[in-house]
């Protein structure tokens, strides 16, 4: 039977703590990876999720960081490296949350400026800080979170999709630019997806964003998470440089 293994690979997820990093984290690991969750001010989550990795027999660390922050970053590539070695999967998950949402005229400069440092910075100094071992390997994973919403540009959101559209450009050329060592880049991008805050909040239900959407109904977390073992893995080997919306056809690519 076909399966999704993840065995002696380690991968390290950024925004690991988050609600849709955790979910990311778990099924990461029970496809057999040793996991690095990076966290910024969750650390309580961090360590608790930790605990679940370890009763499923795999390894993992905890590791703080300022993924904006060159030095941070440099900080935490030594120690997961001394700590599980060098990480064949980055998942760039991490996000800087605004609000509110606002049109360019009345959205704050600051606001631009932190979308640009969590999509654009975070993805160049991670790969500054780890490409180059999966260069010497030949073989590595890059896996971005990026969002339906650089293809929507919808009224408010123009530091959201201006932070995530850069981050599209280097990646992509970065997917070319590392092709040649066996490397792969993609990005997955999620729609308004369900996790277990909004499970507890009891809002899933959302009519009319979900009439809008040709599976009607909102996606699950887990879906999201899914998508990007499957990237992770050996099955995805011959797709690089794709943006794959997990969205239920709310955007599609066009040719």
């Amino acid at each position: 039977m076909l399966q999704i293994d993840l065995s002696q690979r380690i991968a390290v997820v950024t925004g690991g703590s988050g609600e849709l990093g955790r979910v990311i984290v778990r099924v990461l690991a029970r496809c057999g990876a040793d996991v690095a969750i990076h966290y910024f001010r969750q650390a309580e989550r961090a360590n608790a999720l930790l605990e679940e990795l370890q009763a499923l027999g795999v390894r993992g660390m905890t590791v703080q960081a300022d993924v904006t922050q060159p030095e941070s970053v440099s900080v935490m590539h030594e120690a997961i490296v001394h700590t599980l070695g060098p990480p064949h999967i980055l998942v760039t998950n991490a996000v800087i949350q605004y609000s509110p949402w606002t049109t360019v005229l009345e959205q704050p400069l600051a606001d631009y400026e932190s979308q640009l440092r969590s999509s654009v910075l975070q993805n160049v100094l991670m790969a500054k800080a780890f490409v180059p071992e999966m260069i010497h390997n030949r073989y590595g994973r890059f896996i971005a979170i990026s969002t339906e919403c650089v293809m929507q540009s919808l009224p408010g959101q123009s530091a959201y999709v201006a932070g995530k559209r850069g981050m599209d450009g280097v990646l992509r050329v970065l997917a070319k630019e590392i092709g040649p060592y066996q490397i792969t880049v993609n990005q997955v991008a999620p729609g308004w997806t369900i996790t277990e805050r909004v499970r507890d909040e009891g809002t899933a239900r959302q009519e009319a964003y979900e009439s809008a959407v040709p599976l009607r109904r909102r996606g699950e977390d887990q879906e999201v998470a899914h998508v990007v073992a499957f990237l992770a893995s050996d099955l995805a080997s011959y797709i690089t440089g794709a943006y794959i919306p997990v969205c239920g056809g709310h955007v599609m690519p066009t040719i």
